[in-house]
């Protein structure tokens, strides 16, 4: 049988595990990995800023296309620098498969250059991680690593690649099943564990669904929808859950611990039964343990095993994926008698509303209300912090709008590169990604990564309104608070720097298509060359924009141009370039009209 090294056995693996896309950082260690992945066309590599961000954008990937999210780095550092994506995964449950580069096997050990134990690191916060020692063994720890990552509760897994392992010649051949003596996820649903808890659900008086983050991974949003409405029981979510109903639902109540809703906790406290899929009961939700839900029984359906009575004893346990049980369950329910028990809660809902004090100046409900109203469909990504919260509260979450954020860790710096990961997995779909103003600049860089990608996204900043509302319960000293808040950081050049040299570079990418065009080749001859020669200086003095006049004609055409401070030469250099795209839309049927040309400014 023909033999071929580690490397190219990877990326047979991965076109194997349908991996269209792989984020990746090169080094020392992965140089040759990286040289068979571009002798294929199957796989797209990004290549992000830094690797901190990297494993984030594998992440969001991950958790909005509902593929396993992989990532390449190399030893050392750049293994290293996974630590705190991968602990994010591993607490909000999302698939990733991390390749790390190693040092050869003979300098493990010995304090090589860029060698760390990348494996016991990370043992804590991976479902699985290992380091290949045997080439023989390579095919059958990748098909493991893909199954291990996509079943059960997922998760991220880790497996540490030696450069001398993936360098040495051994099998083609890539394992089509997967047989691991002590990974036995669950498959089923024990039905008659759920016939109890449909019966418990029969007969309460005061029932409430608490859904979590499970239910989004199981992708059980629908058939839960339809669970709600045929019981006519109310819901209240986690963070993490917000999503499993559109929450614009009648029978939806909001967000229940201490970041949700009036109704929320008083309903968690008042109910005889809660019926609780996909949650680990944590802290933010719970509060003080003993006071935790104290009239209700407690049914809690999980993919876990160890997540069931961890925090708070439940009395009917069921091991189950969300899905499966919630679909058994549509088979057996019967609808209740809610109707007494809604009009409570909608009587905490208007005695404590949701919703900030009205002030003459914007608010984050303001904002987020407005986000609202413009997209029907959309996927928000967040970053860890007060906006966080906010966008918890009042986004509009339904079966077209996504939220994404860091929910169990809570890692500043997820939103940025969350967002170009979720635009990459889902190119056609709106990107929204609101930040605050210190996990913003924690992977700041990534607005290169935009940029070379060439990705739309909209970026929405919070910066001192977001963090004031939190100095009563966080700060000890308010006005030290105050101080701080008050140096902020300005942004924009920041942001303008990335962008200068990418719209320098698709003004060139035009002139190229207009020299393409024989009859205007000689025509603008001159003009191309000037411009190919002063690029460098004057494009960064000069916005010139294409827009639509109407959205509907998409031959019709407005060019803006944005001065700068080029001076005389600028201002001949700009009317060139208008004469260009002039003369070509002319040549193309298209009506063009100058708009915003300011001489001073020039």
């Amino acid at each position: 049988m023909k033999k071929i090294s580690g490397n190219k056995l990877l990326v047979k693996a991965l076109k194997e595990e349908g991996v269209d896309t792989l984020f990746g950082y090169p080094g020392a260690c992965t140089i040759d990995i990286s040289d068979e992945l571009y002798k294929q066309d199957f796989t797209k590599v990004i290549l992000p800023r830094q690797e901190v961000a990297l494993v984030h954008e594998a992440d969001a990937y991950a958790r909005s296309t509902g593929k396993v999210g992989v990532c390449l780095v190399t030893s050392g550092p750049g293994a290293t620098n996974l630590v705190t994506g991968l602990a994010t995964a591993y607490y909000d449950s999302v698939p990733l498969v991390c390749f790390t580069g190693q040092v050869s096997r003979h300098l493990i050990g010995n304090d090589a250059f860029q060698e760390v134990d990348i494996v016991g690191i990370t043992r804590s916060i991976t479902k699985y991680g290992v380091t290949v020692r045997n080439r023989e063994d390579l095919g059958r720890i990748l098909k493991e690593a893909f199954y291990i990552a996509r079943t059960g509760r997922p998760g991220p897994v880790l497996i540490d690649l030696p450069k001398d392992v993936m360098g040495e010649l051994g099998s083609a051949e890539y394992p089509e099943t997967v047989n691991i003596r002590g990974y036995k996820p669950n498959t089923s649903v024990h039905i008659g564990q759920l016939k109890r808890a449909i019966k418990m659900l029969g007969r309460a008086k005061k029932p409430l669904f608490l859904a979590g983050g499970g239910v989004i991974i199981s992708r059980a949003n629908e058939v839960f929808t339809k669970l709600v409405e045929k019981t006519n029981i109310p819901v209240v979510t986690t963070v993490m859950g917000r999503g499993a109903i559109p929450t614009n639902h009648p029978l939806y109540i909001g967000n229940l611990g201490m970041h949700g809703a009036y109704a929320c906790n008083m309903a968690v406290s008042d109910c005889d039964l809660l019926f609780s899929i996909g949650t680990r009961f944590n802290d933010r939700i719970t509060g003080k343990l003993h006071s935790f839900a104290p009239n209700a029984q407690i049914v809690h359906i999980d993919i876990d095993t160890a997540a069931i009575s961890k925090n708070v004893q439940v009395d009917i346990p069921i091991v189950a994926d969300a899905k499966d049980a919630i679909e058994k369950m549509l088979e057996y329910v019967e609808p209740n008698e809610t109707s007494k028990w809604l009009e409570q809660i909608e009587s905490w809902k208007e005695e404590h509303p949701l919703k900030m004090k009205e002030k003459p100046i914007m608010t984050p409900q303001d904002i987020i209300e407005t986000i609202n109203r413009m997209f029907d469909e959309a996927i928000i990504v967040t970053d860890v912090g007060q906006h966080q919260m906010f966008t918890a509260q009042f986004a509009e979450i339904t079966q077209k709008k996504r939220l994404l954020m860091s929910g169990g860790l809570g890692t500043m710096g997820y939103g940025l590169p969350g967002a170009i990961g979720a635009k990459i997995g889902n190119p056609d779909v709106p990107v929204i990604s609101i930040s605050g103003d210190g996990g913003m600049q924690m992977t700041i860089q990534e607005l290169g990564t935009i940029m070379l990608e060439k990705l739309e996204a909209v970026s929405s900043r919070y910066e001192e309104l977001c963090a004031k509302s939190e100095q009563p319960d966080f700060y000890a000293d308010p006005q030290k608070a105050a101080k701080l808040l008050r140096e902020k950081n300005d942004l924009e050049p920041i942001v303008a720097a990335y962008t200068a040299y990418n719209r320098a570079q698709q003004e060139m990418d035009d002139a190229e298509e207009l020299m393409s065009d024989p009859e205007m080749k000689e025509l603008c001859q001159q003009t191309y060359s000037d411009a190919k020669a002063e690029k460098e200086r004057l494009y960064r003095e000069l916005q010139i924009l294409l827009l639509p006049k109407d959205p509907n004609d998409d031959k019709s055409v407005i060019v803006e141009i944005r001065g700068g401070v080029g001076g005389e030469e600028s201002a001949l250099f700009a009317h060139s370039l208008f004469r260009m795209y002039s003369m070509y839309a002319a040549r193309k049927g298209w009506t063009v009209e100058l708009l915003n040309y300011n001489e001073t400014e020039l």
